[in-house]
């Protein structure tokens, strides 16, 4: 090392090594991807005030060459009313950078879920679903200090229409290693409520049997005033591999307080 100016020079930096990892959100795009958005969520105790960021949007697919979009930003079950960005002109990359605020209460607040709407406006002013994002709050530590950054690929909604009470969405898997059978309840769409209130909770439960004997149940939380509600709860159960031909799965959807759906 040597000495200047009352300063000992002992080494350079290799830069190299201090290289933050690669960010691949912005590149690594899966098959058949219509876009990205990415937002932010914090939540004020105090005020009981819900804030949402939305920060860009990547990789838009619109329906002719150029894109003016604009995003609406619900809070479900409340479809009646949104928030909505400004619109970006001429881009497929919209930078917003915009921050919304919903008044919730902690109380509600995990059962709350954010829905995002991408559109694209035409040179007629009319409006184009680009895609969407479903975000349940449930299973976030939303708190003061604690600031989420999320992105999430947009989806198609889906246009056909409901069975006559209602359609449920689910995923199953098997693990031969473990012998567990795991269910994903992921969401409901087009219940009929039996009493239209937002007091009323509905819930999945989902029941394994065996030669038509009940083994076990599992429920998913009770969601208020939505005839279609957001769960994204995952359920595992015990079943050895030479069960699994006479085991069955039986999912009811139920409310909570006055009979099933």
């Amino acid at each position: 090392f040597f000495f200047v100016a009352g300063a000992y020079v002992v080494g350079t930096i290799n830069p190299d090594l201090y290289k933050f990892p690669e960010d691949k959100s912005e590149t690594d795009f899966p098959d058949g991807s219509i876009g990205r958005l990415w937002f932010s969520i914090e939540y004020e105790q105090e005020s009981e005030r819900l804030l949402v960021s939305l920060i860009k949007v990547r990789k838009l697919q619109p329906p002719a060459d150029s894109c003016s979009p604009f995003v609406k930003i619900y809070l479900l079950p409340d479809e009646r009313s949104y928030l909505q960005s400004k619109t970006k002109h001429k881009t497929l990359n919209p930078q917003f950078d915009e921050n919304f605020v919903f008044q919730v209460s902690s109380k509600m607040l995990l059962q709350r879920t954010l829905k995002f709407l991408v559109y694209h406006v035409d040179k007629q002013k009319k409006h184009h679903l680009l895609g969407q994002v479903i975000f349940p709050l449930k299973n976030e530590a939303l708190t003061e200090d604690n600031k989420l950054v999320i992105w999430r690929d947009l989806e198609n909604e889906n246009l056909e229409p409901p069975s006559e009470h209602g359609d449920i969405q689910f995923s199953l898997s098997y693990n031969d290693y473990l012998g567990r059978l795991t269910v994903v309840v992921l969401r409901a769409r087009g219940l009929k409520l039996q009493e239209e209130s937002p007091a009323v909770g509905v819930y999945v439960k989902v029941s394994l049997m065996n030669h038509n004997k009940f083994i076990k149940s599992k429920k998913t939380a009770a969601l208020l005033g939505t005839p279609n509600p957001v769960y994204n709860e995952t359920f595992s159960f015990k079943a050895d591999q030479t069960e699994l031909d006479t085991a069955s799965l039986s999912l009811s959807v139920l409310q909570s307080n006055k009979g099933e759906s």
